[in-house]
């Protein structure tokens, strides 16, 4: 940057509230200790250390990984790879965002740590549909989706026409690790989120919600236990919860 040019970084309302406020909110503090809040979340199934990235790092560097597009996280193949699986016309469209990402360790193995946030219960959409515009990505999309739920077998009811963010989270977490790499799937509840309504009181109003919602999507037992293999690779999703204090 020349001397004297200052970086501005513009920031929609929602950055305000919710769980994109917590996440930056979280991820703004010292390395350290957004490290070990990041370790406190995949417990006892992986571990997080100094030598671990991750995404956003706060207000200063606020942007969201990508993982089709964001260096770091995935090989130059790899990365390859899951925008080929995801999207016919990569021009027209991106790879989902992750409300965060980072490294992590998996039995002795480099992995991945994705994390879905939600503060409120409205954020669970009832009637969550794919948006792409484009044909040939919006049925590239729907592929991939359907081809995930039928790999990870019975149970499993992914889908581009509902429940598709519950959907496309678990494809991605499925299409990774069978790319090799291990996956720590952690739907994370934001606790009394105090200026949004049909907040979560406590980990277990949290933890009912989410499993209403994904009743018949993601089978129930997959969470907390259970190491999917993939390939071999473990895939293992996690329901947890933090309460970030706000002043408002």
């Amino acid at each position: 940057m020349p001397d004297g040019e200052r970086k501005q970084i513009c920031f929609e309302p929602r950055a305000f509230k919710g769980s994109r406020f917590r996440c930056l909110l979280l991820t703004h503090q010292s390395k350290p200790r957004v490290l070990a809040f990041l370790n406190s979340l995949v417990q006892p199934f992986a571990t997080v250390d100094g030598t671990d990235r991750f995404m956003p790092e706060g207000f200063l560097v606020p942007d969201e990984a990508r993982l089709g597009e964001t260096p770091g996280f995935l090989s130059d193949r790899q990365r390859s790879i899951v925008t080929d699986w995801w999207l016919a016309v990569p021009e027209k469209a991106n790879t989902p965002n992750w409300d965060v990402a980072g490294t992590c360790t998996v039995e002795g193995h480099r992995a991945l740590l994705l994390v879905e946030a939600k503060a409120h219960a409205g954020e669970l959409k009832q009637d969550d549909r794919c948006g792409a515009t484009n044909e040939g990505n919006q049925r590239k999309i729907k592929e991939a989706i359907e081809d995930a739920s039928q790999k990870l077998g019975e149970g499993w009811n992914l889908s581009a026409d509902s429940h598709y963010q519950l959907g496309n989270r678990f494809a991605w977490a499925w299409k990774v690790a069978s790319l090799g790499m291990p996956v720590v799937l952690v739907y994370l509840g934001f606790l009394n989120a105090q200026e949004m309504s049909n907040g979560f009181s406590n980990h277990e109003a949290w933890e009912r919600c989410l499993l209403a919602y994904a009743q018949g999507t993601v089978p129930r037992d997959v969470w907390n236990s259970t190491r999917i293999l993939v390939d071999g690779n473990p895939m293992i999703p996690l329901i947890r919860s933090a309460d970030v204090n706000v002043t408002t």
